[in-house]
């Protein structure tokens, strides 16, 4: 049975059909990650979880470092189809010296580590840069080659297996330590896994290969380090003027949120060799198209999910973390809005770096993630939490305004006014009965909190299929090409 669908499937547009297996894998690692957070945060409180959450935070940092911005480079030169094994053993090559660097600083300061030495997990961090050598390269490669619907599949793989790992660590009791070695346990999983598919191989490679990468990765790794001012900066600094708590206060919230934005992730790991290779052959105007619709597919959840998380939001963290966790509920109203127009700046972003243009995406970038740090340092003393989101919000907002502003030089930027409007009319109406629900029900358990969120979810589903003519067209054609017709006659 599972042959003829699989069969139909593959017979699907290649884009969409790698965007609906990313998008599959994105609903499956949110609806883990959620329960697991849930578990974690009863299990072992705010303060573990804010000791993990800088662990990650030091993680991405060190390795975005280690990575150098080759990572971003190799795609890019692999996608495009010439030399594909040389650019590969280049980008190998120099991922081994950088990381070898990278360890050796990080030994030498590693005093400076407070928070990870007293949690005990320091020697996880240099482990983890260790094994993404592997990890790093084999997801590099695939990726290189445009098989996404692999990459995304051996990505959820890595990260359901690690939530796994790490479960079983928390309930045999080993705390932080559990979390580390969870995640380290499923990156080698899913490495190993994903290495089934990796078809490059390590030959010998001439310094214009290596040149080739320097040119493309500096603005790479100087963009990539402004994006990750954004996921991490706020973090790092929480933990140097709060406690490991508000960290872990912080991250749940930021994480909850995250339900808005897995559409726009999913897009992304499908378009952005689509994009580069449109961009190298001239068809400017599939790049036009990908990009409005790619906004408008993620606005379908970006927008309602931020509705339901002012009308809901409060109820929905305390049933679901604790009561602990609930005093996050203005924090995560604002980093719902950041989630919108994050929706905007990173596509912006992302097709100016694939569209060889990655100067201009760090110019635009640097500048917003310079504001944010002076706004992290101005406003987290003074508000907690809830100060950083507000300066995540003003720094994101002025990153997507430059960035539009730059990729408007370079192709027409176009919203499908309809189906935006569309999405606030189904928006507007989802609104409205669940704020009346909540007006006459009191939400005093978690099922009578949950039941609006599905009804409201349905009443939007039923309403934007009803009322975008182009949403339903895309929605008829994948169902019909699966063949399922008792879906279409629903």
């Amino acid at each position: 049975m599972l042959k003829p669908l699989f069969s139909r499937i593959m017979n699907i547009d290649a884009v969409q059909r790698q965007s609906i297996v990313s998008l599959f894998w994105q609903l499956a690692i949110t609806a883990v990650g959620f329960g697991s957070t849930m578990y974690f945060a009863h299990a072992v409180g705010a303060n573990v979880l804010g000791a993990y959450f800088l662990l990650i935070a030091y993680y991405s940092i060190f390795g975005m470092v280690s990575d150098g911005g080759f990572g971003g480079a190799a795609i890019k030169r692999i996608s495009e189809g010439d030399q594909q094994d040389e650019y590969f053993s280049a980008f190998f090559a120099l991922r081994c010296a950088f990381v070898v660097f990278t360890l050796i600083v990080l030994i030498i300061f590693q005093s400076s580590f407070v928070d990870l030495n007293n949690s005990g997990i320091f020697i996880w961090l240099l482990l983890l840069i260790i094994m993404s050598v592997f990890q790093g390269g084999v997801g590099i490669g695939v990726s290189g080659r445009g098989k996404m619907g692999i990459r995304s599949t051996c990505n959820a793989i890595t990260i359901i297996s690690s939530i796994i790992f790490q479960i079983a660590a928390i309930f045999l009791g080993f705390g932080a330590a559990g979390l580390a070695g969870g995640m380290a346990a499923g990156l080698l999983l899913g490495a190993i896994i994903e290495f089934r598919f990796f078809d490059l191989h390590l030959v010998r490679f001439k310094w214009h290969h290596i040149k080739s990468l320097f040119v493309f990765a500096f603005w790479i790794f100087l963009t990539s380090g402004g994006a990750l001012v954004f996921l991490q900066a706020d973090t790092v600094l929480i933990g140097y003027f709060m406690e490991n708590s508000d960290v872990g206060v912080y991250r749940v919230v930021l994480q909850f949120t995250m339900a808005a934005t897995f559409t726009t992730y999913a897009l992304r790991t499908t378009l952005w060799p689509k994009v580069s290779r449109w961009g190298k052959s001239g068809e400017i105007h599939l790049v036009e198209k990908s990009l409005a619709r790619a906004f408008s597919y993620s606005l379908i959840l970006a927008i309602p999910v931020l509705i339901g998380g002012i009308l809901l939001g409060d109820k929905l963290l305390y049933f679901f973390y604790g009561a602990e966790f609930s005093s996050g509920y203005k924090t995560l109203v604002l980093l719902l809005a950041v989630q919108v127009v994050n929706v905007f700046q990173f596509f912006f972003t992302m097709y100016l770096d694939a569209l060889n243009y990655p100067k201009e995406s760090f110019k635009v970038t640097a500048i917003a993630a310079a504001a944010n740090i002076v706004l992290d340092i101005l406003f987290i003393p003074l508000f907690g939490i809830l100060g950083a989101a507000v300066a995540t919000l003003l720094s994101m907002i002025l990153n997507a305004t430059l960035a539009r502003k730059a990729l408007s030089k370079i192709i027409t930027i176009n919203v499908e006014r309809d189906t935006v409007l569309n999405i606030l009319k189904a928006s507007a109406a989802m609104a409205l009965f669940v704020g009346v629900y909540r007006w006459f029900v009191p939400l005093s358990s978690v099922w009578l909190t949950l039941l609006p969120v599905a009804i409201g979810g349905a009443i939007f589903c039923i309403l934007i299929l009803k009322l975008d003519k182009r949403i339903y067209d895309d929605m008829k054609t994948i169902i019909i090409q699966i063949d399922l017709p008792w879906v279409y006659r629903m």
